[in-house]
């Protein structure tokens, strides 16, 4: 889609632009081209413990291209009368992927955002007008149908995002700078990071976090928001949503520099599920802030009273009437202070399970809990260990 949608947080480095961008693209882009040496995955022989040696490689990438990419659609987006937009001629585009024979299809919501009409375009040439049953901004994910005969549909299996370990390959396949039904090969480069989510807290003054995501090299582009990234079995293991960048092409589109988000695949079975049913999701909620990860130091340790091996989720402040204020936890001071405070309590365990960094407890929320559930936090406060019992509230 165009630039806007996840450009939520730019950091200045000198004359760098840095940034989380989505990769959804403008048809008005028009990038260069160069080019680049064809990749073919080989045989390598390695010795083992005892014995001769053994053969290991990839599974066949084009037999596994060939079963998948059908699954895989193109989709534009046309703006409405009275908009910035001629309507009858497409103003973005983006990826989506098949899920079942009833002819849903999952995307991100940032490439239908501000459309009037839907197009589905299919590898078999087949075109269709898609139906936006729902949206959810919390994870960036939108649910379409489209009226076509089951026959012509090619769903995707869907993977299990929590077994994807750090280090495993995955293939993007999704229509970067146009160019449709790109296959891209990497790896997970980390799981458990957290993205601004596309809704804007009741203040209005940011944003609800979106946990959980993967991290990927797979390169991934202006065009492949909303594709599958998928493990070598063929799995839909996330959705390609955003890139992180400081470089650009000469028509302002953000480039590819090896460091890509996607929507694991477990919260779009949660999700999905809920849109067809009512069109939303309610998204768990407990109420709080807390430091984010890049800002859990050693200076804000020792700031902070903390011993310096201390990890957890630090409470800078609770949202007053919400699920964590109901239950008793308590924050730094107020949430209209800056700066982090002494005094709040440091979360390091939920039901039992340990609790690293904010990122840990949001991804066990988002998996693990729904709303309704009571959850069992355990704080150090005073330097002293108590659990505090909570009830899961909707994202208000």
């Amino acid at each position: 889609m165009s630039l806007r949608e996840l450009s939520r947080r730019f950091l200045a480095i000198g004359a760098l632009l840095t940034g989380i961008v989505a990769c959804g693209l403008p048809t008005s882009a028009v990038p260069g081209l160069s080019t680049v040496p064809t990749p073919h995955p080989t045989l390598t022989s390695v010795p083992a413990l005892s014995g001769p040696p053994v053969e290991v490689g990839l599974p066949s990438l084009a037999d596994l291209y060939g079963r998948v990419s059908p699954g895989v659609v193109t989709i534009w987006i046309y703006g409405g009368p009275g908009g910035p937009h001629d309507p009858d001629i497409p103003f973005a585009q983006g990826s989506g992927f098949v899920i079942d024979h009833d002819g849903h299809i999952v995307t991100n919501h940032h490439v239908v955002d501000g459309a009037s009409a839907i197009e589905v375009d299919f590898t078999s040439g087949r075109k269709a007008w898609a139906e936006l049953l729902g949206t959810d901004l919390d994870s960036d994910l939108a649910l379409l149908h489209v009226d076509v005969p089951p026959e012509d549909l090619t769903p995707l299996d869907l993977g299990d995002s929590d077994a994807i370990r750090v280090g495993d390959l995955v293939i993007a396949i999704g229509n970067p700078f146009g160019l449709t039904g790109t296959l891209t090969l990497g790896v997970v480069s980390a799981i458990g990071r957290t993205l601004d989510s596309q809704r804007t807290t009741p203040d209005g003054d940011g944003f609800y976090a979106a946990g959980d995501i993967l991290q990927t090299d797979a390169a991934l582009n202006p065009g492949n928001s909303g594709g599958p990234l998928l493990n070598l079995n063929g799995e839909v293991i996330g959705v390609n949503r955003a890139i992180r960048t400081d470089a650009f092409t000469v028509a302002g589109d953000a480039a590819n520099s090896g460091v890509g988000f996607a929507i694991p695949i477990n919260i779009v079975r949660r999700v999905a599920p809920a849109l067809i049913e009512r069109g939303s999701y309610d998204y768990p909620y407990l109420g709080i802030t807390s430091v984010p990860e890049e800002d859990w130091n050693l200076r804000t340790v020792e700031a902070l009273g903390l011993p310096s091996d201390s990890t957890g989720a630090y409470v800078t402040c609770v949202t007053p009437g919400g699920p964590a204020a109901s239950g008793g936890l308590v924050g730094a001071g107020s949430c209209n202070r800056s700066g982090v405070q002494p005094g709040g309590d440091l979360i390091i365990a939920i039901n039992g399970v340990t609790i690293q960094t904010f990122s840990d407890l949001l991804s066990y929320l988002i998996e693990e809990t729904r709303v309704g559930d009571g959850i069992l936090l355990t704080v150090l406060r005073d330097g002293q260990s108590l659990d505090v019992p909570v009830t899961i509230g909707p994202r208000p």
